[in-house]
């Protein structure tokens, strides 16, 4: 199920939160009847946007980085999960190796210590195999809290990968390829590689996930009885665009005002007064890069220079040719009056946490994934709470959180599907 966690939201539970907790039971066994037919991304973080009529993903993350922003009380949450998952998938599994980006960076580190300790503590001998080539002897670096993290040259041989003394039946990627799967890594038929080389970002693409989702929402909207819209963002794609070269603008411009044409519509529907804007993103990138707000198409025949150069490129300096246009989700969260929005963390199909993004100098409508962002864990809520006056015998305060674990987990769902139809070995799932 999904932990009882405190969120930003207080005041009274909406019409969706309301259904969504009413049902219970009814997707509790949606969900195990998925479960049945497709096998969950091994690990993912979803961004989540709560507009307050609406609540939905905006980004799936196959290779999530943040674990450190998790609370220690959350480890055991992510401990069952990952013993659940490596049972699953290597029952006599000893020897975990994990793969990192390759980066000094001590925040990223921190996440990688605590992968280390999640697997550690779930029964595995567990180290760090970097595949960078400036890594040629165990490198220990010292990180700010007092942790340390050796990083180790991989070791290939035909058929396997491991480091000097150490083999792994299994390795975990926490590095998402942007640049492409490096031969090293390829053509490792006698261990479980999780993820996939397939999830990582040179094959996969935002707009097919989303697409995805769609799916997924039209499958749970009809089984809670809902407007799939309430649940899943809209969204178009472009498949040639040059930012720096100015090529591709009209079909960015004629996809930005059809999905604005759409929420206008929507928001018509619902009786929304707030002004629809669209978010265009690379449709490979990560890390926030390659993100702009647009509220009116007008606005794209003014970008600025340093604009254009910032969507011109992603991580790793890849170029920009695709990019997806989806419908802005706004937030009403706030964490000490700063524009908030929640990040839901699984492994294997549970979800074991979560956190605020938080970003003093945003707007309700604009990306928070960007420099300057901070990270605010959410706490376990008080379980010891007396019924309040009129409330019914047995009756505990609703677990608010459990909307974004159902979300986090329609969209976990969503990247199973996708990574079933890009996956070079299986069958479509269509």
């Amino acid at each position: 199920m999904v932990p009882h966690l405190t969120t930003a939201l207080t005041g009274p539970i909406n019409e969706l939160e309301q259904r969504i907790l009413e049902s219970m039971p009814a997707v509790e066994r949606w969900f195990r009847l998925e479960w049945m037919e497709h096998t969950p991304p091994f690990y993912c973080s979803v961004d989540i946007r709560n507009a307050g009529f609406k609540l939905a993903p905006v980004d799936t993350n196959l290779y999530p980085g943040g674990w450190h922003n998790l609370t220690p009380e959350m480890l055991p949450l992510a401990v069952q999960a990952a013993m659940a998952a490596i049972e699953k998938i290597c029952p006599e599994a000893k020897n975990l190796l994990v793969v990192p980006e390759n980066t000094r960076n001590s925040f990223y580190l921190a996440n990688i210590v605590q992968l280390q300790r999640i697997f550690r503590m779930a029964g595995l001998n567990v180290r760090i195999g970097s595949i960078d080539a400036d890594i040629k002897k165990p490198t220990t670096i010292e990180l700010p809290h007092g942790d340390t993290v050796t990083l180790e040259p991989v070791v290939r041989t035909k058929r396997r990968l491991g480091l000097k003394n150490f083999d792994p039946c299994t390795i975990l990627l926490n590095n998402d390829l942007t640049a492409g799967p490096p031969g090293i890594l390829e053509d490792l038929h006698e261990q479980y590689l999780l993820p996939p080389l397939h999830a990582g970002w040179s094959v996969r693409r935002k707009s097919r996930h989303f697409q995805s989702y769609e799916e997924v929402a039209k499958r749970f909207g009809k089984m809670l009885g809902i407007d799939p819209w309430l649940v899943n963002p809209l969204f178009a794609k472009c498949g040639e665009v040059d930012f720096a070269k100015e090529e591709g603008m009209d079909c960015l411009r004629t996809n930005v005002d059809a999905v604005l044409t759409k929420v206008r519509k929507k928001y018509k529907e619902y009786g929304i007064n707030e002004k629809p804007f669209t978010i265009v993103k690379a449709d490979n990138g990560s890390y926030g890069m390659g993100i702009m707000t647009v509220r009116d198409v007008k606005e794209l025949d003014q970008i600025q220079e340093r604009t254009r150069e910032r969507m011109a490129t992603t991580k790793g300096g890849q170029q920009v040719t695709e990019v997806i246009i989806q419908e802005g989700v706004l937030t009403a969260e706030r964490i000490h009056d700063a524009v908030a929005e929640p990040v839901v963390y699984t492994m294997d199909r549970y979800v074991v946490g979560g956190f605020y993004r938080v970003h003093a100098e945003r707007g309700i409508d604009e990306n928070l994934n960007i420099p300057g962002a901070s990270f605010v864990p959410l706490a376990f809520a008080e379980s010891t709470r007396l019924p309040q006056p009129g409330q019914k015998p047995g009756a505990s305060a609703p677990n608010r959180f459990y909307m974004y674990g159902v979300i986090g987990r329609l969209a976990m769902l969503a990247a199973s599907y996708e990574l079933e139809g890009t996956d070079p070995d299986a069958e479509s799932y269509d």
